[in-house]
């Protein structure tokens, strides 16, 4: 086996949360890794905050990437990829999610000829407009090892002709390990949670000025924390727009404010993959601002609301939600919080069976 280590290409806030576990249980088993940082989140308090809240050392590799279109930032990232690569040999490359910088990793390595595993596949929220879908969909499609945080997940991929490995859900091994139940929330007293970043709502003016409407609307009965990705910030700053007395919007937080956040607030409102899991492992009522969810479980489960970016949408639905008790309280479909120890035997296996 050749002896340089597993490499592992991330770039953004929730794929270093997904990074965490899996590096610690490879590290376990004696599996040396390398980290490359496309750098696609580079703010303080999206990237370098929260390897340090994490315990993650530097990377060996930030490519200092930054934000542009799709195009551009993808072509820029899978070039300096392929130097990294091409330098390092590495015998399994791990891509994380349905970022630009997940698809641009797995084109780079399978290009090359190295093996790509794909953390959290068989996700499908089935509309092809939003860029996610696409990088879900063609990762799979690269990768020769896919783990699975659903058995959902696992029959997708076996429809579309793919073999999954359900492993569990690598969030709820890192929830477990840095959520500490004493930890205090920043916020006091009753609120609703508000976290809005996708690009089906930033980009679209009607559809951000119709979600900014139902937070106002919320903020005028009960305090609402919103912590404002910089992406919505930047388009925010070229609009006009008024803010409620109950409406804090603030910096990105930090990890482990932001779970006791999601863990303290009376409802989330979110249009964010991770924030709506991160919500039901939590027992968080939650109310997501998008047509469809790469994450059904949670709504099928009674936690998760579908909503459209209307002021009375959002407003009746959190409201709604405060009330109600799910019908499956206990369900939990995205394992047993073991899913970087399953990956790292996995990938163990795989080195083994490799071995020259």
């Amino acid at each position: 086996m050749d002896n340089n280590s597993v490499i592992h290409i991330v770039g953004a806030r929730p794929q270093f949360i997904k990074l965490s576990p899996v590096l610690r249980a490879l590290d376990a088993m004696g599996i040396a890794s390398k980290v490359i940082h496309t750098g696609q989140h580079y703010d303080y308090e999206m990237s370098s905050l929260m390897f340090e809240e994490l315990g993650l050392k530097e990377p060996e590799y930030n490519l200092g990437v930054g934000s542009s279109t799709h195009g551009r930032q993808t072509a820029e990232m899978l070039s300096s990829i392929e130097a990294v690569l091409i330098k390092e040999s590495p015998p399994i490359v791990l891509v994380y999610g349905d970022t630009n910088s997940t698809l641009a990793g797995a084109l780079a390595s399978v290009k090359l000829g190295i093996p790509v595993a794909h953390v959290e596949a068989g996700l499908r929220s089935f509309e092809r407009y939003m860029p996610e879908e696409i990088n879900r969909v063609l990762t799979d499609h690269m990768s020769e090892h896919l783990f699975c945080p659903t058995q959902r997940a696992v029959k997708q991929l076996n429809m579309e002709g793919l073999a999954g490995v359900f492993t569990g859900d690598v969030m709820l091994d890192a929830m477990k390990t840095f959520l500490d139940m004493s930890h205090p929330c920043p916020v006091e007293g009753t609120f609703v949670l508000v976290t809005i970043h996708r690009q089906e709502n930033t980009d679209n003016r009607d559809r951000l000025l119709g979600i900014l409407s139902g937070i106002r609307m919320l903020a005028r009965e009960v305090k609402v924390v919103f912590p404002v990705h910089p992406r919505t910030r930047r388009i925010l700053e070229t609009m006009e727009y008024s803010v409620s007395e109950g409406l804090l919007m603030t910096r990105p937080v930090g990890y482990l404010d932001m779970l006791a956040m999601i863990r303290d607030a009376m409802c989330v409102v979110t249009d964010s993959g991770g924030v709506q899991k991160e919500a039901f492992m939590l027992r968080t009522p939650c109310v997501t601002v998008r047509n469809k969810t790469e994450w059904p479980e949670t709504v099928e489960t009674g936690w998760n609301r579908l909503v459209g970016p209307d002021d009375v949408s959002i407003y009746s639905s959190v409201m709604g939600m405060k009330d109600t008790s799910p019908a499956e309280k206990n369900a939990m479909p995205f394992g047993d919080g073991k899913a970087s120890h399953y990956i790292a035997q996995y990938i163990e296996e795989h080195l083994e069976k490799h071995r020259i």
